[in-house]
């Protein structure tokens, strides 16, 4: 099974609940793969002592235009969806501007004088972790194939992430139980990554701006047809109109994690909060039970 970790807005609390909720999981020898979509911000792995395994190249194609067999007929402008093709017939100019491209391929089709080739540009890579240290109870860690940290990371520069968000998410594979560490927000990338998922997690937080991203990531979830519930973090931080809301909307709360000194501290440092405190250690082996349940 899938499950996305995701939510409205950036700082909610995406990357503590998935990779605690990776922890708990790992700990108890599940097969398990963590896989950090946030790719222009990923930070899952630092959270880990981990071994690198391998590394890959996620690559585009992007149209070169041989402007000595063009006929400047404009055709390749005209299929293009995206307004990557710029073209001045008068003046015989024709200019590829690859950071719209999409790798669609449409001018390649469009054309038929053989005045397109295309190269690869390097959007980013997707990278393979194993766990190196003894939390595996029971799992065959040396393998690299019970508990796997997948990361992508988008190059300096490049338009888009979404093309390494798929490349992490094929490179998860579906063996087990995958979890997404989704991106922030609701555009583009967000919705790629719980598409891919089986049920998402919305992590909020009990404030105005927390209940506004959340009402729009619900009515994303809803249209897709995904099933999903809420994890509240930061508890007692703002007021009550979040928990209102999941009544109304008869929204399963199925964690709340209350705004503490001491789990903002070790979550700074880069420590699973799982692991130094028992109670969470056991709200997040429950929460586990409850989606692994409603998956079946």
């Amino acid at each position: 099974m899938i499950v996305a970790i995701a939510s409205g807005k950036g700082g909610t609390g995406k990357t503590f609940v998935s990779t605690n909720l990776f922890y708990v999981l790992a700990k108890k020898g599940k097969n398990v793969t963590l896989a950090d979509c946030d790719a222009e911000e990923p930070n899952s792995v630092a959270f880990f002592d981990c071994v690198k395994l391998s590394a890959k190249d996620v690559v585009q194609k992007i149209p070169v235009i041989d402007q000595n067999a063009c006929t400047y007929c404009g055709k390749c402008e005209e299929y293009c969806t995206y307004n990557a093709i710029f073209l001045l017939k008068e003046r015989r100019i024709i200019r590829v501007m690859e950071d719209l491209c999409h790798d669609c391929g449409a001018c390649s089709y469009a054309c038929n004088f053989g005045a397109i080739t295309e190269k690869d540009i390097s959007l980013g890579e997707v990278a393979r972790y194993k766990l190196s240290s003894e939390l595996l109870s029971g799992a065959d860690s040396s393998t690299g194939t019970c508990s796997v940290l997948i990361e992508g990371r988008l190059r300096v520069g490049a338009y888009t992430p979404v093309p390494v968000i798929k490349a992490a998410i094929r490179e998860a594979g579906i063996e087990g139980i995958v979890i997404l560490d989704s991106p922030p927000g609701t555009s583009c990338p967000f919705i790629h990554t719980v598409s891919s998922a089986d049920y998402v997690v919305l992590v909020t937080e009990p404030t105005p701006f927390g209940l506004n991203d959340l009402k729009i990531s619900v009515a994303i979830l809803r249209q897709l047809k995904k099933p999903f519930s809420v994890i509240v973090n930061r508890g007692g931080l703002g007021n009550r109109e979040v928990y209102d809301y999941l009544t109304t909307e008869n929204i399963r709360l199925i964690l709340e994690i209350p705004f503490d000194r001491e789990i903002a501290r070790i979550y700074s440092e880069g420590g699973i909060v799982a692991e130094k405190r028992e109670d969470l250690e056991k709200k997040f082996e429950k929460m586990a039970e409850l989606i692994l349940n409603q998956c079946k």
